[in-house]
């Protein structure tokens, strides 16, 4: 078997970023990966402005303390003000540009005013309160760089320098289906023998999360044949096929031949629990990924090796592996597995970590309870107090 680093590094060498650039509105951009960086043909802010609602004066004339100024001017946001003459202050608001003359602004709960008349009591620096041009982006600037995957900050950082449009990555084309004869869709009758099939929801639901297009085939009868006549039609028009279950050695289970017959496997089984049947190939120009039956080891699979893979194949270059913090266990794990576990773990009141009773991989409320994983390498044991390793759930979920 594989270790994970072994696992991840297989995987990572083989993705092949897809091809294809479209134009899409920054509006509708959200969750897409850039395929060009983007520069700004612009300062930003674009003017000298002010931070506060004050008073807009020059240092010099208040340099007493308690400088009583006329008003001259008033200046909004989006207006331009005239020159500030000297001995004169200038209303203004957070945003609005400095007009010339001016070098301060002090804020308006350090003024008073009454009767066309400032009264400035403070003494200002040069430059307090005022945000210069260019302060937080230059002209000519790479605000984004190529394989940036584009969440809410970044669409406000394009927009922000005037970028009506974005160039990106067009969308991973991912076929998935399910196998096993004894899965049946919620809403139909569960028959004697019959289990629910929660890891299709599961697993289209992360794909929906990382921004792909989805083919979903269903679930397929427990037959070679049929098996690899899906294979065969989900790797004509797609980058990816995902499947559940069937990936063991048991006489029903036929993914691993049926890739073998179509396609091939460069990886099977791997050092990690939950979730050692994990398959890789290729089928055709698609890659393959045949995830494991049971839920959590389909789960916890998805997130550690497919989630990378599938950010490679769609061109993101930064943040492929996910943050993970030292946190103290406050449980014990006496039991060390010679495989890499991902225990299923929630931060407690008193800043640890406690343990889900039951580590199993059908026990997909361990998924829901919990906000994380401790991801605990081969023939460690953990005692109450140890640091460990805690990768949350929400580094896991975009």
């Amino acid at each position: 078997m594989l270790s994970v680093s072994q696992a991840l590094q297989l995987m990572a060498s083989a993705a092949r970023v897809v091809d294809g650039v479209e134009q899409v509105s920054t509006l509708a951009a959200n969750g897409r990966v850039l395929a060009e960086a983007q520069v700004s043909g612009m300062n930003v802010p674009a003017m000298d402005n002010t931070q506060m609602d004050g008073y807009a004066v020059r240092v010099a004339d208040c340099a007493s303390g308690s400088a009583s100024l006329p008003v001259s001017q008033r200046i909004p946001a989006g207006h331009v003000g005239t020159e500030l003459a000297a001995g004169t202050a200038a209303r203004i608001f957070t945003g609005a540009m400095i007009p010339a003359g001016a070098d301060a602004v002090v804020m308006q709960e350090q003024c008073e005013f009454k009767d066309g008349v400032v009264i400035v009591k403070h003494t200002p620096k040069a430059g307090e309160w005022i945000r210069r041009a260019g302060e937080d982006i230059r002209d000519g600037a790479v605000i984004l760089p190529a394989g940036t995957r584009l969440r809410s900050q970044e669409l406000g950082l394009a927009a922000s320098v005037g970028l009506a449009q974005l160039p990106v990555r067009r969308k991973l084309r991912v076929a998935v289906f399910f196998t096993g004869d004894e899965l049946t869709m919620p809403g139909e009758p569960l028959a004697p023998g019959a289990i629910y099939n929660s890891n299709r929801f599961t697993i289209r639901a992360l794909l929906e999360n990382l921004g792909c297009e989805i083919s979903d085939f269903g679930i397929v009868p427990d037959t070679l044949a049929a098996t690899r006549a899906v294979l065969r039609e989900s790797a004509q028009a797609h980058d990816l096929i995902i499947t559940s279950g069937g990936v063991s050695v048991g006489e029903e289970d036929h993914i691993k031949p049926a890739v073998e017959a179509e396609g091939r496997l460069n990886m099977w089984q791997i050092a990690v629990k939950p979730g050692k049947p994990l398959a890789f190939g290729e089928v055709g120009q698609a890659f393959f990924v045949g995830l494991p039956g049971n839920p959590v080891s389909s789960f916890i699979t998805f997130l550690m090796f497919v989630r990378p893979f599938i950010l490679r194949l769609q061109g993101v270059q930064h943040g492929l592996a996910p943050r993970a913090y030292t946190m103290r266990a406050d449980f014990d794990w006496p039991k060390a597995d010679r495989r890499n576990e991902f225990l299923r773990v929630r931060l407690n009141a008193e800043g640890g970590l406690e343990r889900f009773s039951n580590q199993s991989s059908g026990v997909l409320t361990s998924t829901v309870w919990g906000d994380g994983v401790v991801d605990n390498p081969p023939g460690q044991a953990i005692a109450r107090g140890d640091s460990v390793r805690f990768i949350p759930f929400s580094e896991l979920m975009y």
